[in-house]
């Protein structure tokens, strides 16, 4: 998979994960969820993601070398 494709997996798991706990242990969790929400929207504007540096670091393919999916 590429930096893209896991950084959607991982930002809607960590809504969902929040969702679930804003309903069953603490509505604080809700907070993570806003916090997942603006860092998304501010990414889409500054093209800066501190989970993209993350991923890229740990050596996460850009792009899918052709006839490769993985």
């Amino acid at each position: 998979m590429t930096v893209n494709r896991w950084l959607r997996a991982i930002a809607g798991f960590f809504v969902m994960l929040s969702v679930v706990l804003g309903m069953t242990v603490s509505p604080n969790w809700y907070w993570f969820t806003a916090f997942v929400g603006l860092n998304l929207f501010q990414s889409a504007f500054t093209d800066w993601c501190p989970m993209i540096t993350f991923l890229r670091k740990l050596g996460v393919p850009e792009t899918v070398v052709s006839g490769h999916q993985s």
